[in-house]
């Protein structure tokens, strides 16, 4: 220790403070943003959200994949009551059935949990929607907004190659129905002056800055980011709309992991990547030039459409054509 004290006393004083600044720049966003996330991935206490917020939580999409996983650890692992929104009234009810059964309620006198279901097609008429909703939310205590319905085109294609219909309902759910909801519930929620709403993104419209092939869905999703922020309230999950195989890894969690992950982040940053391998994907994303990335997703992208066009039996003169055109 002494033959280093010895050694910054003989350095010029312009050097020294140099290396000062550097030193302080390193651990304040370095080292402290690392030790933050540490504590808040695997360390914080996930937040009693009944007593934070309210006893009732509205779940869009609650019948397959994220919605279904946040619905179960919402109301076993948080004790909170469901109304869950979805557009199959039998799914709805056998989703509502389980939930009850694993969590011990059902809705009758004296049960833990209660369930109530309310069929909206997200993609369909909003004002019809909308008034669904109001009527469903009249008079329940609604503290969480899980706004996680979504979705997008099967398989990779360029922009003008989507059906109109395709497009148009990727738009619909993404976007407009994912900001009526979040306005209706919200409403609610300012009466009674607290409420947490939950936005599922997607690393598409935040992390990366591009998304070749699925440019429609991942605009829809940096639109969800953007709200989130000003209304200042996460990468892969293998579900149905991103693997046909549903197989999880590290990388690809299942729903019941991601679900479990980001339930224990609600309450308390605006914007987060809940579940901690897509974090260190995120962090070693952002070191890369964009151009590094663009192409790896271009790469990605001419592949997947290249085992689509494969499956859809299309001529390969016809790929090589509209190859010139991104």
């Amino acid at each position: 220790m002494a033959i280093i004290i010895n050694h910054l006393r003989g350095l010029p004083s312009w050097l020294l403070l140099l290396s000062i600044l550097g030193l302080f720049s390193l651990v304040s966003n370095l080292l402290v943003p690392l030790l933050k996330w540490l504590y808040a991935a695997f360390l914080r206490p996930r937040k009693d959200l009944a007593r934070s917020y309210g006893s009732w939580a509205v779940v869009t999409g609650a019948t397959d994949g994220i919605g279904l996983a946040v619905a179960f650890q919402l109301a076993c692992g948080g004790g909170l009551h469901l109304l869950l929104v979805g557009r199959n009234p039998a799914k709805l009810r056998q989703v509502a059935a389980d939930i009850a059964a694993a969590c011990g309620g059902g809705g009758g006198g004296g049960s833990l949990v209660k369930m109530r279901t309310v069929v909206i097609d997200l993609a369909g008429d909003a004002a019809e929607g909308r008034r669904r909703l109001e009527r469903a939310i009249e008079g329940l205590d609604v503290g969480v907004l899980v706004n996680n319905a979504g979705t997008t085109h099967p398989s990779a294609a360029y922009a003008h190659e989507m059906p109109e219909e395709a497009w148009q309902r990727i738009v619909k759910v993404n976007v407009e129905a994912t900001t009526w909801v979040a306005h209706t519930v919200i409403r609610r929620m300012v009466e009674k002056g607290r409420g947490a709403v939950v936005n599922i993104g997607s690393a598409s419209g935040t992390a990366l800055p591009s998304f070749p092939f699925h440019a429609i869905y991942s605009a829809t999703k940096a639109y969800v980011d953007q709200l989130s922020k000003s209304l200042n309230i996460p990468f892969y999950v293998a579900t149905k709309m991103i693997s046909a195989k549903g197989s999880s890894s590290l990388l690809i969690p299942s729903p019941d992991q991601f679900a479990a992950a980001a339930v224990r982040w609600i309450g308390y940053e605006s914007i987060c990547a809940p579940y901690w391998p897509h974090t260190v994907q995120w962090f070693f994303a952002s070191l890369f030039p964009d151009f590094v990335l663009n192409a790896w997703r271009l790469h990605v992208g001419i592949r997947k459409r290249n085992e689509s066009i494969a499956l859809l039996d299309v001529p390969k003169a016809a790929f090589l054509c509209m190859r010139n055109f991104i």
